[in-house]
């Protein structure tokens, strides 16, 4: 995981100070990719502990439409809880724009009616019948739910590509927390690209991440320098067992030959 110690070097070297919704402060800069390749090892950082765990339910639970903490996530993490209200909703985040994204269609007497739209299953449809399409994208932004939504989405939306077997996955984020965010979120995605792969007889390659407003707050930048006197480890593997992708559990899906230094805390900036 060389890819992120170059970007937590990148941002302290040249990121400039910005202010911050929180009121906390970050260190700043704008635009940056970094590319995994799974072919040689799953993405998790090794240089501190990763909650894989919490990747694969947070991910499930995306996949699952789900938006309220009380849906089986809650038990399992308390990542949402600090944005969900006292029945712990969250509003129309993820999981409802990626398999419930509302539109309104002519109902043939002069109104419209509602439907929903699942772009998850629209994506896998489109890779296994179009892969040379350039439209294999899923968008968690939905301009007239955004005010709706507990918490704006940051990983905003994603696109997939088919080439010669292999299928890549590109995120655009436009708002990265380095410390906290980006390792949870290159984890995510890279299972996710493995999931849509084998739903689709192809092989995971590329996971590239492509980040807007890539910060650091003032609160975790000592923990970071921490993380920069540690060397990479090898990377761990991810095993997921062969069902349909819709079929799929937490059992399914097994961590192995992971090799981590320290958990390293940071505070969350709510």
């Amino acid at each position: 995981m060389k890819q992120y110690l170059d970007l937590v070097q990148h941002v302290l070297e040249n990121g400039e100070e910005k202010g911050d919704r929180t009121g906390t402060g970050t260190i700043s800069v704008f635009g940056y990719q970094s590319r995994y390749d799974l072919r040689e090892g799953f993405p998790l950082l090794t240089t501190k502990k990763v909650l894989f765990n919490a990747v694969v339910y947070e991910l499930l639970w995306f996949l699952r439409g789900s938006t309220n903490i009380n849906s089986g996530l809650k038990e399992f993490t308390s990542i949402w809880n600090a944005w969900a209200d006292e029945e712990g909703e969250l509003g129309p985040v993820y999981g409802y724009q990626w398999r419930s994204w509302e539109r309104f269609t002519p109902d043939g007497s002069g109104g419209y009616r509602k439907e929903h739209v699942d772009q998850i299953q629209g994506a896998i449809d489109m890779i296994k019948n179009n892969p040379n399409s350039r439209r294999i994208i899923v968008s968690a932004w939905n301009v007239g739910d955004v005010e709706r939504m507990a918490l704006p989405p940051c990983h905003a939306f994603f696109q997939f590509y088919v080439v010669n077997g292999f299928l890549d996955c590109q995120l655009y984020q436009r708002s990265a927390d380095i410390a906290l965010g980006v390792p949870f979120n290159i984890a995510s995605y890279a299972l996710l690209l493995s999931m849509m792969a084998q739903e689709c007889c192809l092989i995971p390659r590329y996971f590239v991440h492509t980040l807007g407003d890539a910060h650091i707050y003032t609160n975790h930048i000592d923990g970071l320098k921490l993380q920069l006197q540690r060397s990479p480890k090898l990377l761990p593997k991810v095993s997921i067992a062969e069902k349909r992708f819709s079929e799929m559990t937490f059992d399914d899906i097994i961590l192995s030959d992971y090799q981590h230094d320290p958990f390293i805390k940071f505070s969350i900036a709510v």
